[in-house]
């Protein structure tokens, strides 16, 4: 199930709000739980199966860490088993085939693969349980003694499929104690369906366009549409997954919880180092604190700075999937990032504003070549039709024909992607136009979803 869905508008999300407001606090996570459950299990119900046995690990070994007479080896035994479980599930779903796969290939063997389905959410509720049980160990948070509290922690439904990856010590208190009035539950809602509207009438819409060009056999592209192409999945992907995560912000508030941004305008970087401070800020935050820092960080030198990088990129890129092309990808980033931050950085901020925002967008943008194609050849012939190897003139009928049906579209799209201020945005501050406002997006959306055959979420496969 996902959130763009009228099953899930219409029947689970408000069949839910009414049984966890009728029902007392002492069981409102239980309700929560429950209910997350069935979200979870309504496509996939034998995974259940997989989230509760981590779930019922990391609880365990929570308490064996808050245990004052646990030994300083003991303690770090226990984290370590605990990553070791939640890695070998994460991996046996996630990278078992990808595995076999290439041992097959390198030594002609034939060992039969799993083909197994990944299990919705495994990536994100996995990083989560790891971090409590890291943050337990660290003596940021302390365990949670009450297994529901700390199952609807882990399941909880608005952000279970794509995030925001939520750190426990964030949300402790709030699983414990929380609140909601009107103009929070409002605000909520109104979240919500600004994320359903980006998710539904924008992603989906430049998705076809997408999908038209990538389609194509990319010997034939001309070099703009070629580049026509790849910003319309730019659009594509950024709408999809920061409207996914403004309607899991939105629901958390409708439910008392308050999860932290995910997305901060990252199309208006000056950099990459600035487009990855703005872009999947969660998962960018758990590779810091979990992984870099632990590394060492920057406080031994430029040299171990730069192999924690690295590091963190190329695992940055795996988490994102079991192919050559994401490992490209994060090795891709990791190598910027790098040059960025020895050099490039400098010279960049004596440039004007517009050149360091250009030079950041061509970098995104044949970044996402990598990320949108698994097939590495298909990945290099995209790259010739982009610089003009592929013989193909600079534009041609079909570009033309791209350009002016989606025109109105991609300027909507742009100025979408701008930073404003909300009192600027439709209905500014004056209540009931930000609700008629909100009443028409919600309208327009439905209608799409009535008559919609296209309707993906691109992050379901991490």
């Amino acid at each position: 199930m996902v959130f763009s869905n009228l099953l899930f508008l219409f029947l689970f999300l408000p069949a839910v709000l009414l049984l966890y407001y009728v029902s007392p606090w002492r069981i409102k996570n239980l309700v929560l739980f429950l209910t997350s459950l069935v979200f979870y299990a309504w496509g996939e119900p034998v995974y259940i199966v997989i989230m509760l046995i981590s779930t019922v690990t990391d609880y365990v070994f929570g308490l064996l860490l808050s245990n004052p007479k646990r030994s300083a080896i003991q303690r770090k035994a226990i984290v370590v088993f605990s990553i070791a479980i939640n890695l070998a599930l994460l991996s046996y779903f996630k990278y078992a085939d990808f595995l076999i796969n290439n041992v097959n290939d390198l030594f002609g063997s034939s060992i039969p693969l799993t083909e197994l389905a990944l299990p919705i959410g495994i990536s994100f509720y996995t990083f989560q349980s790891m971090s409590y049980i890291v943050d337990i160990y660290r003596g940021t948070a302390k365990a949670q003694r009450n297994w529901i509290d700390f199952a609807t922690f882990v399941a909880l439904f608005p952000q279970l499929v794509a995030g925001p990856i939520v750190h426990y010590k964030t949300v402790s208190e709030q699983l414990r104690k929380r609140s909601v009035n009107i103009e929070i539950f409002a605000e909520g809602v109104r979240r919500f369906i600004i994320g359903l509207a980006k998710k539904v009438l924008l992603a989906n819409n430049i998705g076809l366009l997408w999908n038209s060009i990538s389609s194509t056999d990319t010997g034939s592209l001309a070099v703009l549409t070629a580049w026509l192409g790849i910003i319309a999945f730019a659009f594509q992907i950024y709408f999809d997954f920061s409207g996914y995560s403004d309607m899991a912000i939105g629901l958390g508030m409708m439910f008392g919880f308050r999860f932290n941004e995910n997305f901060n305008k990252p199309y208006t970087a000056q950099s990459i180092t600035d487009f990855w401070r703005r872009w999947h800020i969660s998962l960018s935050s758990w590779f810091r604190d979990y992984v870099y820092i632990p590394l060492g960080g920057n406080r031994r030198g430029l040299g171990v700075q730069l192999r924690n990088i690295l590091i963190v990129w190329l695992l940055t890129g795996i988490w994102h999937g079991a192919s050559w092309n994401f490992l490209l990808w994060g090795l891709y980033f990791g190598v910027i990032l790098i040059l960025e931050k020895w050099w490039v950085l400098k010279r960049l901020d004596r440039m004007p504003r517009w050149v360091r925002h250009a030079y950041a967008i061509v970098l995104i943008l044949i970044g996402w070549v990598l990320f949108a194609f698994e097939e590495l050849p298909k990945v290099g012939s995209y790259l010739q039709a982009m610089i003009g190897l592929s013989g193909r003139p600079l534009w041609d009928d079909v570009t033309i024909y791209f350009a002016y049906t989606n025109a109105i579209l991609i300027i909507v799209l742009i100025v979408a992607s701008l930073p404003r201020k909300s009192a600027s945005e439709p209905g500014g501050r004056n209540p009931m136009l930000n609700l008629a406002w909100c009443g028409v997006l919600f309208f327009l959306s439905v209608a799409y979803l009535v008559d919609a055959t296209f309707n993906p979420f691109l992050y379901f496969r991490f």
